[in-house]
C-alpha cells in the first residue's frame, strides 16, 4: 500500500517538476527581456511565432529589414516565442510559451501573435485590432503581420503610442510593411 502511495507521489513530483520546468525557460527569456528593457529604458515587443508560419517569417524580415531595423532596436526589446509547431517538430516549441500565450488569450488568434509590454510588465498593446467603430477587438481580428492599410495604421499607431518612433519614421515602417502581400 505504501508503494502505491510513493509511486503516486512520485508521479505527481515528476509532473509538477516537468510543467515548473516548462514555466521556467519561458519564464527566463522574459525575464532576460524585462530586465534589458528596463536597463536600456525599451519596451518589449514579443511575437508568438513558428518555423512553418509564413506571415511570421515576413514579420521577422519586415521588422529586420535595413529600412527598419534601427527603427525597432533602438525603441524595443524584441523577443520571440516559439508555439504551435508541427508534430514532427514539437521540440522547437519554447517550453511554456502557450501557457503564456493562453493568459493574454491569444492562443485562438492564428500566428503571428504579438504584445507589447513596457518595461515592468504592463501590457500597453496587442496585435488584435478593434473592427470599425468598436473599442475592444474580438476573437479572430488579429492583424497578425500587417499588410493592408487598415492594418498597417493599427501596426503604426501602437508603435507611434509604444515608442519614440515619429511620424516619418512611422511612414517607412508603413511603405516596408506595405509590401508584405
Amino acid at each position: 500500500m505504501k508503494l502505491k502511495y510513493f509511486i503516486l507521489l512520485a508521479f505527481v513530483l515528476c509532473s509538477f517538476t516537468k510543467v515548473s520546468a516548462q514555466h521556467s525557460v519561458t519564464n527566463d527569456i522574459l525575464n532576460e527581456a524585462f530586465a534589458k528593457a528596463a536597463t536600456q529604458h525599451k519596451n518589449v515587443f514579443l511575437m508568438f511565432h513558428a518555423s512553418w508560419c509564413g506571415w511570421c517569417h515576413k514579420m521577422d524580415s519586415s521588422m529586420n529589414d535595413i529600412s527598419c531595423k534601427k527603427m525597432f532596436d533602438d525603441n524595443y526589446v524584441v523577443c520571440h516565442l516559439t508555439v504551435d509547431e508541427s508534430k514532427d517538430k514539437r521540440d522547437l516549441e519554447t517550453p511554456g510559451a502557450d501557457a503564456y500565450r493562453k493568459i493574454y488569450n491569444g492562443e485562438k488568434e492564428g500566428l503571428p501573435f504579438w504584445l507589447i509590454f513596457d518595461k515592468n510588465r504592463k501590457l500597453l498593446g496587442d496585435s488584435r485590432m478593434p473592427a470599425p467603430g468598436e473599442t475592444v477587438a474580438k476573437e479572430g481580428q488579429n492583424v497578425g503581420c500587417p499588410a493592408t492599410k487598415e492594418e498597417i495604421a493599427y501596426f503604426t499607431s501602437l508603435l507611434k503610442k509604444t515608442s519614440s518612433l515619429r511620424d516619418p519614421q512611422l511612414k517607412v515602417i508603413e511603405e516596408r510593411f506595405g509590401k508584405n502581400k
